[in-house]
């Protein structure tokens, strides 16, 4: 699935499609407007890019702090001074290319 399909699938499905990884299940129900499905799926995420999705989404809920938290444990640099439109197409686009 490349990054096209996959935001295409977010405004024409119901769920997330079935095959895609439980972080970007994570991603999709953030775009989706569902902070909590998403945030719910991220905490069983034992893996640094589970931790990255789980920063982006404390960033969403604007608990700066703990997104400091998960961006440490993914090994990743704070994205404070970006905007979160960028950095979920980021973090999408890796994880799609993953």
């Amino acid at each position: 699935m490349d990054f096209e399909e996959f935001s295409k699938s977010i405004s024409t499905m119901l769920e997330p499609p079935a095959e895609i990884s439980l972080c970007l299940q994570a991603l999709w129900w953030a775009k989706k407007g569902d902070w909590y499905s998403a945030h719910d799926i991220a905490q069983e995420i034992i893996e640094p890019n589970g931790s990255w999705v789980h920063a982006y989404l404390h960033r969403v809920e604007g608990d700066i702090g703990n997104a400091g938290y998960w961006y440490s444990k993914a090994g990743k640099p704070s994205k404070t001074n970006e905007s979160l439109t960028e950095e979920w197409e980021e973090i999408t686009r890796c994880l799609l290319t993953s």
